[in-house]
């Protein structure tokens, strides 16, 4: 009979144990699953008596029960319970948004502005700061000139930068296209205003005849557009220069179903009135036998 008090006091401590491996288990699991949350806050309490909060969070707030009202000095001094005052310019250049684009070192953005057009690279400048920040770019400029226009002036350096130059040079071919278009419609009208009245004007036609004065230089167009028959012909290899008030451009000139050519010209303007005048022209023919070389100095 003394055996089942034996067995029984076995078991009750038996019993004892086990429950108190099992709170032990939970207490831990308990402990465990609440730091693993991500926004758990503690409150520390520090020697002063005060509590402060430090957020887990990976978000900006300065732990005032406010977020979001940091003053410019602050910064947020945890990030995962983890000190990132080092990485803190980082996460706010992360926080402005800015993207690939604006984020590429100044030669890669130059080259690949430089697959752009005129009006394309434009249309980049209005769309943000920042772009247009890189639209502006001088180098930018300078490589789009040399592809539209030409590979020489390299050592040039504009006054106003490279992009006004541009587009300068773009309206000074704009209107020695339209000088080639008045010969074409064949409008003394459109020739009398294109000239500038003036008495040092000169124009040298490919017959070789020299023209001095407005009054002779429109005469002699007036001659040359009586002419019965028109004639086609296309300009090539253009070379334009400009200053502040006067630019030359320089071209070949090709007519259709003639013997001879092509032709080199030759025109001079000057800026007046806020549009530019022609001044000069100057058209020689060539000897189509005779493989012209151009000498660099």
């Amino acid at each position: 009979m003394e055996i089942f008090p034996s067995l029984s006091t076995a078991l009750s401590s038996q019993s004892l144990f086990v429950a108190i491996v099992f709170t032990a288990l939970c207490f831990f699991l308990v402990l465990f699953s609440a730091r693993s949350l991500p926004l758990w806050p503690r409150l520390l309490q520090s020697d002063g008596g005060e509590k402060r909060s430090e957020k887990l969070c990976d978000c900006r707030c300065c732990c005032n029960g406010s977020v979001g009202g940091c003053s410019e000095g602050e910064t947020a001094p945890y990030l995962n319970g983890t000190e990132m005052a080092e990485n803190w310019p980082v996460l706010r250049e992360r926080q402005t948004g800015a993207s690939m684009m604006e984020q590429l070192v100044p030669e890669i953005t130059t080259h690949a502005l430089s697959y752009l057009d005129y009006p394309s690279l434009c249309r980049l400048s209005m769309t943000n700061s920042l772009m247009r920040k890189a639209a502006n770019d001088d180098n930018a400029w300078k490589a789009l000139y040399h592809k539209d226009f030409t590979l020489e002036q390299d050592n040039v350096t504009p006054v106003n930068g490279w992009k006004a130059y541009y587009a300068a040079t773009r309206a000074i071919v704009n209107v020695n296209n339209e000088f080639f278009n008045i010969i074409r419609d064949r409008s003394l009208q459109a020739m009398s205003r294109f000239w500038l009245n003036a008495d040092y004007v000169k124009c040298v036609h490919a017959s070789g005849n020299l023209f001095s004065g407005y009054n002779a230089v429109i005469h002699s167009w007036q001659f040359a557009f009586n002419w019965e028959q028109g004639i086609n012909f296309q300009v090539r290899d253009v070379r334009a220069r400009v200053l502040t008030d006067m630019a030359w451009v320089s071209m070949k000139t090709y007519v259709d179903d003639v013997d001879i050519g092509p032709f080199n010209v030759t025109n001079v303007f000057e800026f007046h009135n806020g549009r530019w005048y022609m001044v000069h022209h100057h058209s020689s023919v060539m000897d189509g036998e005779v493989e012209q070389q151009i000498v660099h100095g």
